[in-house]
């Protein structure tokens, strides 16, 4: 299983830089303050990365996030990218399984989940959005949710189309 961290770690540099592309538009504060703290961790003054081009800041945002320390950090970016930029994946998974949810976010998950209906959710997903979007959302789903599904796990470990960094 992937944290947070891992997971902006390996995932494209495409991708990552997308990411704070749409955090940093569909929420500024979250984005500054993730911005502030990176620097701070360097010793930094935030001003330093404000000043950076944008790719190059971001280059150097996605660097930090991806290290142990800035898990709690990444963790915190990728929901809300999940929750404001990719809630019709999220509400099309759980629809598919039949999980009660609002907007994509969930109450209270099962502890297990038909194999075959997650299969299908899947495969799913994959058909309909972009994979290493899918494989985002679901080792984020899986890792920040106090229930696994153990074979989603073994999906997200076995599944060549779920996996991040190929």
């Amino acid at each position: 299983m992937m944290t947070a961290h891992e997971i902006i770690g390996f995932m494209s540099p495409a991708l990552a830089d997308h990411i704070l592309q749409q955090i940093e538009s569909i929420d500024k504060q979250r984005y500054r303050g993730t911005m502030s703290s990176l620097a701070e961790a360097r010793k930094l003054r935030p001003v330093f990365l404000e000043r950076k081009p944008r790719p190059e800041r971001h280059a150097d945002m996605i660097a930090q996030l991806s290290k142990p320390r800035h898990d709690e950090l990444a963790g915190n970016l990728l929901r809300i990218w999940l929750m404001k930029s990719q809630a019709a994946m999220l509400t099309e998974f759980l629809d598919s399984l039949g999980i009660k949810h609002e907007n994509g976010a969930v109450e209270d998950l099962p502890e297990t989940i038909d194999e075959d209906k997650l299969r299908q959710a899947v495969n799913q997903l994959l058909s309909n959005h972009e994979p290493e979007k899918v494989a985002v959302y679901l080792q984020a789903f899986n890792s920040m949710n106090d229930v696994q599904w153990p074979f989603l796990t073994g999906m997200l470990e076995k599944d060549e189309r779920l996996q991040l960094g190929g």
